[in-house]
């Protein structure tokens, strides 16, 4: 098993962004406005559905100031993933 396969109810290590978990990403983060967040690592944990852990580099749009932020994404099994959580760290 690769440090990046999903076990059922578990969280799969911290890893590099596949194009399917930028595409979820992009997906959720569609319309937010306020903050920009750039993701660099993601953790995933298979549920009914998918969690994401998205670490981020987060922003205000004109500011030079960055900060670390957590944002927390679920993809449902049969609807569009949405955001559930944002956590600055």
């Amino acid at each position: 098993m690769s440090n990046q396969e999903a076990v059922c109810g578990g969280w799969t290590p911290y890893h590099n962004l596949m194009p399917e978990e930028k595409e979820v990403f992009a997906k959720a983060l569609a319309g937010f406005v306020g903050v920009n967040y750039m993701p660099n690592t993601v953790s995933t944990q298979v549920v009914e559905g998918k969690n994401y852990r998205y670490k981020c580099q987060a922003s205000l749009p004109g500011s030079e100031g960055m900060w670390d932020a957590i944002v927390e994404i679920f993809q449902p099994l049969d609807s569009d993933p949405y955001i559930y959580g944002i956590i600055r760290i």
